[in-house]
């Protein structure tokens, strides 16, 4: 993985996992990134908590069946295999 062009290395900042990645996309730019539509429309993917398929909108968006908060960061948005999961029983603060 490279750098990112914004000071993270790989495994941290946009390219971290988990909850690590869903709390920094949310924080990233003043807390504006998480807010921002995804591009095409969004991405479809299943709930990493429930299994329930749903639209990932925004860069932090949450299941509409259980709730579970996911993110993608906007260098990797273009794949659904980068969606990480926070973990279950997680909120946004």
């Amino acid at each position: 993985m490279k750098n990112c062009g914004c000071g993270h290395t790989a495994g941290v900042g946009p390219y971290a996992k988990g909850r690590e990645l869903v709390e920094f996309v949310n924080a990233a730019h003043g807390g504006e990134i998480g807010k921002k539509p995804g591009p095409g429309g969004g991405l479809a993917t299943t709930c990493q908590g429930c299994g329930a398929p749903f639209i990932l909108m925004t860069f932090v968006d949450s299941c509409p069946a259980c709730g579970g908060i996911h993110a993608v960061s906007p260098p990797r948005c273009s794949d659904p295999a980068h969606i990480q999961f926070a973990g279950e029983g997680y909120r946004l603060p």
